[in-house]
């Protein structure tokens, strides 16, 4: 019998209230009942903001499993993650950050079985990132929503910050997941079956985060493994200083085009898959520049 995945697990940031009630939702309507979080606060954090968002998770009937306050650091997330994932048990764990919006090629019952009938522990996905019509890191509001504020999707994040797109979206906790949910060691989902994992990280308020983020890491206020985090950050940064804020959304290489929620994009599939296949950490020339790779990778 196969077990349904009902539980979620996430480690979340000061994220808007109104983000929180809509990525709720989002995962309720796919069948998740049980979400297990950890909220954590970096110093700069005021406390009516922490309060405000704490009070609006109660509101949508969630007890925050955990929350802390103090540095990111790079393994911040990962303990906590790791943390939520003994709480919640055995079975398959759905695991996403607060501004990861899953779609699957089917409903999550069936996407665990064809996994556990293919002998797989893992089920992934690949971001793709949402922004607005005119590529400007634009706030929104609870109406019209998410999907209308930021229409497109496309390829920003490893085509122009050189980071990992790949995501484990559904893991058995006997699996060991790697930082950023990018990895499952020793396990490889199928590149065929991958969900689309809309990122909409790009609102108002991120550039101010990228900026704190490098600061932090480049002194040391943050622990870092490797500078990839900084680097990302830095690459987007960049990018937005020479376009007067706004995300470059005519480039054909990042290739933006309108998607939703409801459904896979057209081609999706073979697309993620082909990119999923091809993607490999950004040589150690590219690291130091902002190079935007090409279209088929």
């Amino acid at each position: 019998m196969t077990f349904i995945p009902s539980t979620l697990v996430a480690v979340i940031g000061p994220v808007e209230p109104a983000l929180m009630a809509a990525w709720t939702a989002h995962y309720r309507r796919l069948g998740i009942e049980r979400f297990l979080l950890a909220f954590h606060f970096p110093y700069h954090v005021p406390d009516a903001l922490r309060h405000q968002l704490l009070a609006a998770v109660h509101d949508l009937g969630i007890v925050p499993a955990q929350v802390s306050t103090g540095p990111w650091h790079e393994h911040t997330n990962t303990e906590l993650r790791d943390a939520l994932r003994e709480k919640a048990g055995d079975g398959w764990h759905l695991i996403a950050d607060a501004d990861e919006f899953h779609t699957y090629p089917a409903p999550l019952t069936d996407v665990v079985a064809q996994a556990e009938d293919a002998g797989r522990r893992v089920v992934g996905g690949l971001m793709l990132d949402r922004v607005a019509p005119d590529g400007s890191l634009a706030p929104w509001r609870p109406v019209p929503g998410l999907e209308l504020a930021f229409p497109l999707g496309g390829h920003l994040t490893h085509r122009l910050l050189l980071g990992d797109p790949r995501k484990i979206v559904l893991a058995h906790s006997s699996v060991t997941v790697a930082s950023g949910n990018h990895r499952a060691p020793g396990h490889r989902p199928d590149p065929d079956t991958l969900a689309c994992v809309h990122h909409f990280k790009w609102r108002a308020g991120v550039l101010d985060d990228l900026r704190r983020r490098v600061e932090h890491f480049s002194s040391g206020t943050w622990a870092e493994h490797t500078p990839a985090v900084r680097s990302e950050a830095s690459r987007l940064l960049e990018h937005t200083d020479r376009r007067s804020g706004r995300i470059d959304v005519s480039d054909p290489r990042l290739a933006f085009r309108r998607v939703t929620l409801g459904c896979l994009p057209d081609g999706w599939a073979a697309e993620a898959a082909r990119i999923t296949t091809a993607w490999h950490p950004p040589s150690s020339q590219s690291q130091s520049g902002s190079t935007i790779s090409s279209p088929s990778s």
